[in-house]
This record gives C-alpha cells, sequence and structure tokens, in this order.
C-alpha cells in the first residue's frame, strides 16, 4: 500500500509555498492541543527541502508546539469536561498517561516531548492532573526542542544527500513510525 510517498511529496510541495512556515506553525500547535498526526510528518520534509532554514523552522515549531501544549493544559485544567466526548475514544490511554504522571512526573512530559507518542494526551493530562505549571512549560521545552532540533540537525547536515534516501525509504519508514507507535500503545494497554 502506497500512503506515504504521496503525503511525503505533497509536504514537500507544501514547503515550498510561501506560508509554509505559518503552516507549519499552525499544524505544530494543533498537535499539541488535539491534532492526531505528528508535527515531525511536517517538520521533516520542510527542513529537507529547505536544509539552510532547517534551524528556524525548528524554533517556528518548538513555539508553537509548546504553545500549543499549553493550550492543551488549560484544556484538561479548565475545559475537559466540555471536550471529554471529543477524548472518549482515548480514555484507556489518559488512564495510563495519569499512572505514568503518578510515576514519573514532569520526567513523562519531557519523553513525551521528545518521542512520537501523541503528545496531547500528556498535555491534557498535566492540566486534567493540575501539575506544576512552570515545570510543565519547562520539561516541554526540554522535550520539545530535543525532537525539533535533531531533526534539523540532520536535515542541515545531511539533507542534500539524505532526502533521496528518504524519499526511496519513505514507505518502510512510515509503517515503521505506525508499527512502533502502535507497539507502545499495545504496551501502554496491556500494562
Amino acid at each position: 500500500m502506497q500512503l506515504f510517498g504521496s503525503l511525503y511529496d505533497k509536504v514537500m510541495g507544501w514547503s515550498k509555498h510561501r506560508h509554509a512556515p505559518k503552516y507549519l506553525a499552525g499544524v505544530s500547535f494543533a498537535e499539541a492541543s488535539f491534532f492526531p498526526i505528528p508535527v515531525a510528518v511536517m517538520l521533516l520534509p520542510m527542513a529537507l527541502a529547505k536544509p539552510a532554514k532547517a534551524w528556524n523552522l525548528a524554533f517556528i515549531t518548538l513555539v508553537a508546539s509548546v504553545l500549543g501544549g499549553i493550550a492543551g493544559y488549560l484544556i484538561g485544567w479548565g475545559a475537559y469536561e466540555l471536550v471529554e466526548p471529543l477524548f472518549s475514544h482515548k480514555a484507556d490511554k489518559l488512564e495510563v498517561a495519569k499512572d505514568w504522571f503518578a510515576e514519573y512526573g514532569v520526567w513523562i512530559v519531557l519523553m513525551a516531548g521528545f518521542s512520537p507518542v501523541p503528545y496531547k494526551i500528556f498535555t491534557i493530562t498535566a492540566g486534567l492532573l493540575s501539575m506544576a505549571f512552570i515545570p510543565f512549560v519547562i520539561a516541554s521545552i526540554i522535550g520539545r526542542a530535543s525532537q525539533f532540533y535533531l531533526i534539523a540537525f540532520l536535515a542541515w547536515k545531511f539533507g542534500p544527500s539524505m532526502e533521496p534516501k528518504i524519499r526511496q525509504y519513505i514507505e518502510w519508514l512510515g509503517w515503521l513510525v505506525v508499527i512502533l507507535i502502535s507497539a507502545l500503545l499495545l504496551w501502554m494497554n496491556l500494562r
């Protein structure tokens, strides 16, 4: 099934649009609070298309993602009852996230910020549990910056040589990420 190649080509096309940084910021904000697609799916091809701008794109992604994380925190803190029906299919994942918060505290936000795990689950749960706000923001900045600046570094350092290889193996890479996320979610449910 050819799914990721066409998506990759579409995002590469979007990366050349004059409003590409605004699109990236919008997706980054939304992904941290309610959108289901990881922002790295958009950041990596955009950074590969313009390796000289990779650091700037990582910064835009970081700022928008942390602001989106704050929005997710506020949803959990003050408006969860209003949006709970939208997350009813994720109730089991929220319960697992609550358990992880109880066990790991602020470290779970840092880990979620770096990993491909849906970050919004942790931002909303942090607000729902009234986690201390400043540590939440600091952990979000560190976790998200680690992911986005790693992508920027790889694109900046290896962009022109890496892009054809990524395009060649995009289907395998895409399905590998889906399998890894599915395995992680399955593991979370079995705990």
